[in-house]
């Protein structure tokens, strides 16, 4: 740093306001700066930063799974508002075990990350719960809800209008018997199942729909799939309540033969490329994905900006998108 301030004409000083993205530096100074250190090719001790500041400049995001593509998408908005504020994501994988969400939060804490950021495999796991309320650090969740006394800001889907205005069109059409199938009880699957309830209840029909619920995976698609169609009478429109319930759903639908849009009716949440490339295309509630994990990234950024004046909670809008996929019911 001496050498890069020596070159530059500046004060050591004024070097690591400019490398430490302190906004009181002019651009003529930055530019100057940064030019030395280009030409140096000087790399800063980041681990000396973070111990003079006491803070690390990185966040841990503990992911429930993921493969999911959803959560990819989210993960991907979220590294992008941090790399632009500085920051740096530390990502750890719980692969649907809500144990390993409680290990991988006294991970970051041994990691002394600034903040966290959570799409947790449950909702419920006490472990997970015990060992946030006494880490204490500012943390976001994503699509999640956790007691209040964790003090957890959140960025929440709303998963209610889209599935109501979903199922409202599948009245429209003429569809009464209709099958949800949906993960684990956390939220978005309750928001999912009010949004159906709250349709039927809206135009006073008898609750002639059908909800599976159990695990995240293809594998509940396509058995919960089995599940409805097996009923007497079958429904005759489903909704997955989930990409990856979709792919199950889809497998069993296609080995059954069965016509989308002609034999059934099918809805998903959650847009993939299978929504759009599939014959016909499939109807789906969506949301941008991407700019769940931007909104809870610069959430967590502004706690940790403004010295953590308390939890906020943002909800996002979902939309439905209505494909061939969905038709009046056969006679």
């Amino acid at each position: 740093m001496r050498e890069v301030a020596e070159r530059a004409g500046v004060a050591m000083s004024s070097v690591s306001r400019v490398l430490s993205g302190h906004p009181d530096v002019s651009p003529a100074m930055r530019e100057r700066v940064m030019a030395v250190v280009a030409e140096l090719g000087y790399q800063p001790d980041l681990l000396a930063q973070s111990l003079r500041r006491r803070a690390t400049r990185s966040v841990g995001f503990v992911v429930g799974d993921i493969a999911n593509p959803l959560l990819a998408e989210i993960v991907k908005g979220a590294e992008q508002a941090l790399r632009e504020s500085g920051y740096s994501m530390l990502l750890t994988d719980s692969e649907g075990d809500p144990a390993r969400d409680a290990d991988h939060v006294r991970l970051f804490e041994q990691r002394r990350v600034d903040g966290l950021m959570l799409s947790l495999a449950s909702e419920d796991h006490a472990d997970t719960i015990d060992v946030l309320r006494q880490f204490g650090t500012p943390a976001v969740l994503v699509d999640r809800e956790l007691p209040p006394e964790v003090g957890a800001s959140a960025v929440l889907s709303d998963h209610r209008t889209g599935m109501r205005d979903a199922v409202s069109h599948l009245l429209d059409l003429g569809h009464r018997r209709i099958g949800l199938i949906v993960g684990q009880p956390m939220r978005p699957s309750r928001e999912r199942r009010a949004g159906l309830e709250e349709a039927f209840a809206a135009r006073d029909l008898p609750a002639t729909y059908h909800v599976v619920e159990g695990s995240l995976s293809p594998d509940h698609g396509r058995n919960a799939t089995r599940q409805l169609l097996e009923l007497d009478p079958p429904p005759t429109a489903i909704v997955a309540g989930g990409n990856q319930l979709l792919i199950g759903t889809l497998g069993e639908l296609l080995e059954r033969g069965m016509r989308l849009g002609e034999d059934i009716s099918l809805v998903s949440c959650d847009a993939i490329d299978v929504t759009e490339l599939f014959t016909p295309p499939i109807a789906v509630v969506r949301r941008d994905n991407r700019e769940i994990g931007y909104r809870a990234a610069r959430l967590l950024l502004e706690r940790l900006a403004d010295g953590d004046t308390g939890p906020r909670t943002e909800l996002l809008p979902t939309e439905f998108v209505p494909r061939p996929s969905c038709a009046p019911p056969r006679a």
